[in-house]
């Protein structure tokens, strides 16, 4: 019998830890205090030395909705975890499903804004802008993500944080699939938000950038992949495009999608002639679009 009341959605959390001692108790307990939603934690760990897990099964002491993935190998970065955690997870009775991180702090309505925004704006996924937050110093930065979407910008660039990610059950099942099926074809992808990205927008799956940021992204001198601001930051990134990294993820994941080359997407689809179409910012489309002008992208 239908009760009246509101329905209260069904959100699994997938959190990937490995050595986040320090900072893992805060993370769960933001998650757990989501407001307006009905919440499950599945947690893969990367062989932590530390006592994540202790910390772990200290705060899941009697509760039901924090479950472990038993992980027989040791996976070596965030990415591997996290395709682990899409591969096994079981989402049938879930109605949304969203990445964590596990050292960040979450605004008490960061699920239930997001599930409001995707419905409002009939969506399948949701990124948005986050705070880059410095603890030590007690320092908030605006990461600024929702800048208008491209036509192709999902190839060349991530579409922010993928712990200010969340998915519908129906699109996730999609990438899931997707994952499963390449699952030996994914040791070359180092962001698996980004991946994520690139697989809903090139399958017309609709995915919107909020301009609200409902959490705090922790920076320290452990992220795998932080705030990317300032001096250093632009510095290590020209390294990225020095040593072919960038390049790299660009085309392999082009490649993994598609199953085409992408020295032939350069080309059919006359991306020299389309400088602003590549990146959200101006600035940013260009300079890619100089790199393909510079033949950077081929081989």
């Amino acid at each position: 019998m239908d009760s009246g009341l509101p329905k209260i959605n069904k959100v699994l959390v997938l959190l990937a830890t490995f050595n986040g001692s320090k900072f893992i108790e805060k993370q769960l307990e933001t998650i757990l205090n989501q407001s307006d939603v009905d919440v499950e934690i599945l947690i893969s760990d990367d062989k932590s030395t530390d006592n994540t897990i202790d910390v772990i099964n200290r705060v899941s002491k009697g509760k039901e909705n924090i479950k472990f993935l038993e992980n027989k190998k040791k996976f070596g970065s965030a990415a591997p975890n996290f395709f682990n955690l899409v591969s096994n997870s079981e989402i049938s009775s879930f109605d949304y499903v969203a990445f964590s991180d596990q050292d960040d702090v979450w605004h008490e309505d960061k699920l239930f804004s997001a599930i409001q925004k995707l419905k409002k704006f009939k969506c399948d996924a949701l990124s948005s802008d986050v705070y880059a937050y410095w603890p030590n110093k007690n320092i908030k930065k605006l990461l600024k993500k929702s800048f208008p979407q491209k036509k192709y910008d999902f190839f060349f660039e991530g579409p922010g944080p993928g712990c200010s990610q969340v998915f519908t059950k129906s699109s996730f099942e999609k990438f899931k699939y997707f994952i499963i099926q390449n699952k030996n074809n994914l040791n070359h992808v180092d962001y698996h938000d980004w991946l994520a990205y690139v697989f809903y927008r090139y399958n017309n799956l609709k995915w919107i950038i909020s301009d609200e940021p409902k959490m705090l992204y922790r920076q320290h001198d452990n992220n795998q992949i932080g705030a990317n601001t300032g001096f250093f930051a632009k510095i290590n990134r020209i390294k990225d495009i020095g040593n072919n990294w960038y390049r790299d993820q660009v085309v392999g994941m082009y490649e993994l999608i598609t199953n085409k080359k992408f020295e032939d997407f350069i080309f059919t689809e006359k991306l020299v002639f389309k400088p602003l179409s590549l990146r959200r910012k101006k600035s940013h489309s260009i300079f890619v679009w100089l790199l393909i002008s510079m033949r950077i992208f081929r081989d």
